[in-house]
């Protein structure tokens, strides 16, 4: 009886081997046509919606198992070393590949995160909301939600090409505002940027998140961080730290983008892990109220939503201008990737445009979306 249930169980493995076999197989012959350009738009949004459904999705029949999930995923990022893994990558994937790539893809600031637009009565995008107008909109709703005011000693984490800074130093120019980024050629564009438009009450850092000492630390009215915190794993360490840079009676603004209950890490453990091997290695989906777990001895005073629907608009235009400046586009791609390469990295660059457009307009935008949270330091 035993030999018969250890064959069964064998025969069992060797089937389950042989379909992993053939999806794998299947998998590579379809990225193959999908790297030479040969597969429609049609065609890889389903798949990208499918994939939605099965991987980045878990239905729980029980909520008391869905809450237990969070918190394990909880535990798991505290008992992280570091607050940001795999930062290296994230320069290699994103904040080094050249700055006139993303000019030709991004809008006039360079926001590289979630615009707001005016989205009709069914969150359609009406055609009155350019990509610049959205993204200025956005910029102003920050200000508006982080109560800033002309003055104040200003502090962003993860500053990009300096969409955020450079708009508070030009709208506060009493104020003090100072931007971390790890990326050298960030640095570089913004502080010629800044000389360009004649800002001179902004500074930018560029340094490793986890090494990062401010240079007021105490003194900020404000700390800011747009699209940052999905790049770290130990928040109880990253909230520790912005509790002590905040001056007492300071606010701290975080956007993200989130799930509204289903937390994951992005690992590519395959090859169909697709996003997580080629655009956001060592990243975090985290849930909408997962923070209020990290906070310490901040209060959380305020929070909002943004519907997805917003960041996939943001995503179709960034989509609409790569394919747009096409011509502009493939001489940089033959210098960043090889010119061998360029057929593929034009497309891994619209799939994954697409890949967050569908990502976020999925459910009508409810399901994944983003999250504004302003945190106080009691005095």
């Amino acid at each position: 009886m035993r030999s018969r249930t250890r064959g069964m169980a064998f025969v069992s493995g060797a089937a389950s081997a042989v379909r992993d076999g053939a999806r794998a197989m299947a998998y590579a012959g379809f990225m193959t046509l999908v790297e030479r350009n040969l597969v429609p738009d049609g065609i890889l949004r389903a798949g990208i919606r499918s994939n939605c459904a099965r991987k980045c999705l878990k239905h729980f029949e029980n909520t008391e198992d869905e809450l237990a999930c969070e918190q394990a995923f909880i535990e798991d990022l505290r008992a992280r070393e570091r607050i940001a893994e795999e930062t290296d990558k994230a320069n290699e994937q994103h904040y080094e590949v050249p700055t006139e790539f993303y000019q030709h893809c991004l809008g006039e600031r360079l926001k590289y995160s979630c615009c707001l637009y005016d989205l009709g009565k069914n969150g359609a995008k009406t055609s009155t909301t350019t990509l610049d107008e959205a993204e200025v909109a956005m910029l102003e709703l920050y200000a508006a939600r982080a109560e800033l005011e002309d003055g104040m000693n200003i502090l962003e984490l993860g500053c990009g090409w300096g969409s955020l800074s450079l708009f508070l130093a030009e709208k506060y120019p009493k104020s003090k505002v100072t931007a971390v980024s790890n990326s050298k050629t960030q640095k570089a564009f913004i502080d010629e940027k800044a000389q360009s438009i004649g800002v001179e009450n902004l500074t930018i850092i560029t340094c490793d998140v986890n090494e990062f000492k401010p240079p007021d630390a105490g003194k900020y009215d404000r700390i800011m961080s747009i699209e940052m915190f999905e790049h770290m794993k130990n928040y109880d360490a990253l909230f520790g730290r912005v509790e002590k840079w905040l001056k007492p009676g300071g606010l701290a603004f975080v956007h993200i983008f989130c799930h509204r209950y289903y937390p994951f890490h992005y690992v590519a453990e395959s090859e169909a892990d697709w996003m997580s091997k080629y655009f956001f290695s060592g990243g975090t989906m985290p849930t909408d109220r997962m923070f209020a777990y990290f906070a310490k001895k901040l209060h959380l005073k305020k929070q909002w939503r943004v519907n997805g629907k917003h960041y996939a608009a943001t995503c179709e235009d960034w989509l609409k201008n790569l394919d747009k400046n096409y011509c502009k586009v493939v001489p940089i791609l033959d210098d960043t990737y090889g010119r061998e390469n360029r057929t593929k990295w034009y497309v891994y660059w619209r799939l994954f445009f697409l890949s967050c457009s569908e990502l976020f307009n999925y459910n009508n935008g409810n399901e994944w979306y983003v999250s504004h949270y302003l945190f106080e330091k009691l005095a």
